[in-house]
């Protein structure tokens, strides 16, 4: 009666030292999705989604070519860009090469700057991207965290939160981007405003993509969410068009339906600091600027992205 004992004994420690194996194994690979490691991520690693397509399945444009406005590029006057000003040059990146891209990396003749566009979330922000004297190059991970897209750094592959403008794993955790103000502008006001100066990102990516076609279809009208987040408000339709502004720990958003009702000019302030909005229903857009009527790096987005990163924000009210 011994030996079945035994052998029992031994299954019974086999069995538990592979259960043991297959535990560990499956929270390491917990710690890796699209080949990054989130063991020391800032952020739960379980709100780190897979979005569908690989790293660098969404091409970066590391070599952006810039070209005369000119009746050769296919843009329509309607149709929109982010556009960053630096030093009297004025530069253009049509939403229609966004949409496929997500991450321009810039080299200007007095700076670098990092363009990004999440088409979920409806996000185009610009950032210095110099850490400790070294300028980083982005790439698209492929992963998002609160429907957010998360870009990467080639030099230490880190994983940065867009909306956040800080890295949420690898060595750079915790460090955050430099936000710079960039505008949503009509393809037509924005070659009206800078003239000749302004030069815009050319659809010769080195990909083959109709720039004219968004792979979205509806969604920027949808109340529909491809993922979900980690907070929600019903305040307003998901996708409602907002302007919302963080400072000295205080958000505030200024949603384009309390803008449109309000009209005008909008005199506020946010974190102590004196400020005023400029409603453009237009485009439809909307500028935040200092008293000393400097664009500040305010950020256009949709009403639930805006929401789930700042679920405290105050929020502007037409009267």
């Amino acid at each position: 009666m011994t030996a079945p004992a035994t052998t029992a004994g031994h299954w019974l420690l086999g069995g538990a030292l592979t259960l043991t194996l297959l535990l560990a194994a499956g929270s390491g690979l917990a710690q890796q999705k699209n080949g990054f490691d989130l063991s020391g991520a800032i952020i739960p690693p379980a709100q780190i989604l897979q979005g569908g397509p690989p790293r660098d399945g969404i091409p970066a444009i590391r070599e952006p070519r810039f070209e005369v406005p000119g009746p050769s590029q296919p843009w329509q006057a309607n149709d929109l860009m982010l556009t960053f000003d630096a030093d009297g040059d004025s530069r253009a990146f049509p939403i229609g090469i966004l949409n496929w891209h997500e991450v321009v990396n810039v080299r200007l003749p007095t700076q670098a700057v990092l363009i990004t566009f999440c088409p979920l979330c409806g996000t185009g922000i610009g950032f210095d991207p110099v850490i400790d004297g070294e300028t980083l190059t982005f790439g698209v991970s492929g992963l998002l965290y609160n429907s957010d897209l998360l870009m990467y750094d080639h030099q230490t592959e880190s994983l940065w939160s867009q909306i956040e403008g800080r890295a949420v794993s690898g060595p750079l955790a915790g460090r955050e981007l430099t936000p710079v103000p960039v505008r949503h502008e009509l393809w037509q006001a924005w070659r009206e405003r800078v003239g000749a100066s302004g030069r815009v990102l050319s659809t010769d990516t080195g990909y083959g993509r109709d720039y004219r076609q968004s792979p979205y279809g509806n969604y920027d009208r949808s109340e529909r969410l491809y993922f979900p987040v980690t907070r929600i408000s019903r305040k307003y339709h998901p996708k409602t068009w907002v302007l919302g502004w963080s400072h000295r720990g205080e958000a505030k958003v200024w949603p384009f339906p309390e803008l449109a009702e309000h009209g005008g000019v909008v005199q506020d302030s946010v974190g102590g600091q004196a400020v005023t909005v400029h409603y453009d229903p237009a485009t439809p857009s909307a500028e935040l600027r200092d008293s000393d009527g400097a664009l500040l790096p305010a950020t256009r987005a949709f009403w639930f992205a805006w929401y789930t990163f700042h679920p405290d924000t105050a929020i502007f009210e037409a009267k």
